[in-house]
Order: C-alpha cells, then sequence, then structure tokens
C-alpha cells in the first residue's frame, strides 16, 4: 500500500485512540505486524502555543516508523503552520482528525464537527498539503447522522486538496461508537476517489478484516478498538493477508508479559507516577479482552498495577500441580 511518497510493508494500520496510542503502545503494534502506527490527536493551538505536553505528543521511536501524528483544530493558518512544525519533528505522515465525536472536541467545531463544513475541511487541507513535503492524510466518519450521510464529498474534496489517502469510520458522528459500522460508505468513497481509502470500524477479528476488504474494496485496514487489549490482532491479520497460516492466540503468560513490558517502556518513557496512571487503562483492556483474569479486582488495578501484574505474570509462571488439560 503506497500513501504519497510513502510505501508500507503491510496494510494494517493503528487507529488513533486519544489516551491509547501512546508511544509505547505504538511500538508493541508495529512490532507485532501494523504497518504504520497514528499518534493520539494533538492539539494544533497547543503547539501553536509552545506547550510543552502538547509537543511532547511529537516524539516518535524508530523502532515504530513509519508513524503519522494526527492533528486536530480548525482555523486552515493554525493547521498549515503545526503541520509545518510536526513535519519539522521528523513525522513521516500528518494526518488530520475529522472523525473524534467528542463534545469538547465536537462544541468548538473541530473533528466530526467539520463534516458539517466540509468547504472549511477543504481548506484546512489545501492548507496543510501545501505547507508541507511529507504525506497529508485525513480521518473522517460516514457523516454527521443517518441524515447527513456525506463521506463521499469529503472524500472528493479531500483528494482535490492534494491529501494522499483517506481513513473511513463507517459510523456517523451521532453514532460515537454503538451500532454497526457502515461498511457500504467505504465502499463508496473507494469507488469515488483515486487515492487509497482505509476501512474502519468493527474491525475485531481476522474474519472481519477480511471481509471488510471484500465488501468494500478498500486498500488498507484500520484497527482501533480492535486492537485495544489485543494487539496480537495485528501479526494474525498479517498472516491472512501474506496467505500464511493465521497463528494461534498467544499462551496467557505471553500476554500478560507484554503488558508488563508496556508498563515499563511507559515508566522509561514518562516517569512512574505518570506512567502507572496511565497504564490503569492499558491493563485493563489487556485484562478483558485478553487475560480475562476476574479474580483481579478492578480497584486493585487502579491503585497499584504493576505490583499486581508482576504478581499475576509470576503466578501464571509457576509451574501448577494437578492441572487437568485445557479442552480445544
Amino acid at each position: 500500500m503506497q500513501i504519497g511518497t510513502l510505501k508500507l510493508d503491510v496494510p494494517l494500520l493503528l487507529a488513533p485512540m486519544a489516551g491509547i496510542t501512546d508511544l509505547p503502545f505504538r511500538v508493541i503494534c508495529r512490532e507485532l505486524g501494523c504497518g504504520m502506527t497514528v499518534s493520539e490527536m494533538v492539539s494544533a493551538k497547543g503547539l501553536l502555543y509552545k506547550n510543552v505536553k502538547t509537543f511532547d505528543m511529537l516524539r516518535i521511536d524508530p523502532g515504530e516508523r513509519p508513524t503519522a501524528i494526527q492533528l486536530f483544530g480548525s482555523v486552515p493558518a493554525e493547521l498549515a503552520e503545526a503541520a509545518r512544525i510536526v513535519a519539522g519533528n521528523g513525522a513521516d505522515v500528518i494526518d488530520f482528525n475529522m472523525g473524534c465525536p467528542v463534545p469538547k472536541v465536537v462544541n468548538n467545531g473541530e473533528g466530526s464537527a467539520l463534516m458539517k463544513n466540509p468547504q472549511l475541511a477543504y481548506e484546512i487541507l489545501a492548507r496543510m498539503t501545501d505547507a508541507v513535503s511529507v504525506p497529508v492524510t485525513v480521518k473522517f466518519r460516514a457523516g454527521w447522522d443517518s441524515e447527513h450521510i456525506n463521506a463521499e464529498e469529503i472524500a472528493v474534496l479531500a483528494e482535490k486538496a492534494g491529501v494522499a489517502a483517506v481513513a473511513v469510520h463507517g459510523r456517523t458522528r451521532e453514532q460515537f461508537y454503538n451500532g454497526r459500522a457502515d461498511w457500504q460508505v467505504i465502499a463508496r468513497v473507494k469507488a469515488a476517489v483515486k487515492i487509497p481509502v482505509i476501512g474502519n470500524g468493527d474491525i475485531l477479528t481476522v474474519a472481519d478484516g477480511q471481509r471488510m476488504l471484500a465488501e468494500t474494496g478498500c486498500d488498507g485496514l484500520m484497527l482501533g478498538r480492535g486492537a485495544d487489549g489485543n494487539p496480537w490482532l495485528f501479526s494474525r491479520l498479517q498472516a491472512a493477508l501474506s496467505g500464511l497460516p493465521v497463528p494461534q492466540e498467544p499462551p496467557l503468560k505471553e500476554k500478560l508479559a507484554l503488558a508488563l513490558r508496556h508498563l515499563e517502556m511507559l515508566i522509561e518513557y514518562k516517569n512512574e507516577s505518570v506512567a502507572v496512571k496511565e497504564m490503569r487503562r492499558h491493563i485493563g483492556a489487556i485484562l478483558r479482552v485478553c487475560l480475562k483474569l476476574p479474580n483481579i479486582a478492578a480497584g486493585s488495578i487502579r491503585q497499584k498495577p504493576t505490583p499486581i501484574l508482576k504478581n499475576c505474570w509470576q503466578n501464571i509462571s509457576r509451574p501448577q500441580k494437578n492441572s487437568a488439560p485445557e479442552n480445544g
């Protein structure tokens, strides 16, 4: 899959998710078969105001490349300048957010609110592509609500503005993350433009990914909640797309060891106090989706995730006596 001048080794991308796609998680996903990582969304205003925490979100590890930094905002001149800052900091791709549905973003006319203002969206994207030499992409939704499905219009304008690829989430802003993603919207976008189209929404299994490719004709897959707590889905999808045998789910010990490594990476990336707070959500997702250890109280995870996780790993690593074989 080609995004501008950038060629991905596998057409699998990690979706930008606030509070989830931190640098360590992106490195892990890349190691497990993700073709391109995308950062948490970064405020254009925060960059222009030289906010230290905002600039810290631009950090990229060599092990995760290629990497896109996703910007959000609503003022064309600000997005152009922010794009120049991001490109200067070494991003391989700059992505623009038109999909975030949360009120604090939408109420500022940003995120998915821009689905209601196609002309402004076009102006922003045109200014961004003119400002930088690296590829610019955009992620948007099917539309604002079921009465205003305009993903095709946005995609055509994005292509006209010089965008290198579009990612389409098959839900409307009104849906947030409820209901089902409409993959036919993705198919119609694919038919409307010549640039690569990346499908997003309800890719939770290998079969889901294969079905989206078949039903929509999209060029790549973007995994969001499907990878949250289950980054191993990338390696399984990569094998399936390569025509290789799909590996089995890794054993519990391996999953927990990776969770511990994630925590240690996060501590090194930030500091233990911040890392432990931020890791609560990651550990909860892994336990819920992968580890399925109901005996670990959520309150304990929130309070002391480091010792809890290490203790679990030690217990699982210890040989079990008289253990019954697992059913196939």
